[in-house]
Formats: C-alpha cells, structure tokens, sequence
C-alpha cells in the first residue's frame, strides 16, 4: 500500500479514509492534521502588509516581515527576537506557513481591523480571498 492523502471534504471521502484505515498494515502510520493556510491567503496576507508598511500607521516605518511579526506576536504565536549582524534585532522562528487556515483567518481578520481603524487605504478588493 502506497502512501496516501485524503482530504475529509465529505461522506465519501470519510467512507474511503475508513476503508484505508481498515486495510493498512500493522505498524502502519496515521497522520491526521487541518488543512494549512492557502496560497490565497498567503497573498491577500502580503499584500494588506505592504499596505500597511506604505500608509507607515502611528509613524512607525517598518518592513513587511517586521509588521508580520508584530502582528503574529499580538496574536499569541511566538516571536523570537535575534541580534542581527549590524547589532540591530530581527524577527525569527516564527512561519505563517505552520499556520492552518482557521489561523490564517484570525491573522488576516486582525491585520484588517488595525488598517482599518488607521485609517490604510487596502489595494486589493475587499473580497479578495
């Protein structure tokens, strides 16, 4: 038996996932996990962050990564701050890739709530996700 993903949209894939757990071989392993944020989110993520970084809210002039960092921080998940070689810190050990899709949401959600209430003027169509 070959490796295999399932994704459990439904009934039948559900029935089918049961029928391979069934049919697997002893010390077969089973990983089930949620589904990781999407592309489209990646993208509407970047681009409302380099919104963002433009309208440069409360003066504060930072990079893309550095707004993502602060946002991932504000939302819980950890941030390690490291010395960069010119002695100034950066951002490390943190990915939004780890996050699932209910994450990625929350972040997206949250990151639109700060712009808007800055007043930052969003790039891409409001139902761009």
């Amino acid at each position: 038996m070959a490796g295999q993903t399932v994704i459990l949209a439904g009934p039948s894939q559900r029935r089918f996932a049961h029928d391979l757990i069934e049919r697997a071989p002893i010390n077969a392993v089973l990983s089930v996990k949620k589904a990781k944020r999407t592309v489209d989110q990646n993208a509407k993520m970047w681009s409302m962050l380099s919104d963002i970084s433009r309208a440069a809210p409360e003066g504060r002039q930072w990079t893309t990564d550095t707004w993502k960092a602060a946002f991932m921080h504000a939302l819980g998940h950890e941030i390690l701050w490291q010395p960069g070689l010119n002695g100034q810190p950066f951002p490390a050990g943190f990915r939004t890739s780890r996050l699932d899709k209910e994450q990625m949401a929350d972040l997206i959600t949250f990151i639109q709530e700060y712009g808007d209430r800055h007043g930052v003027r969003w790039t891409a169509p409001e139902d761009a996700l």
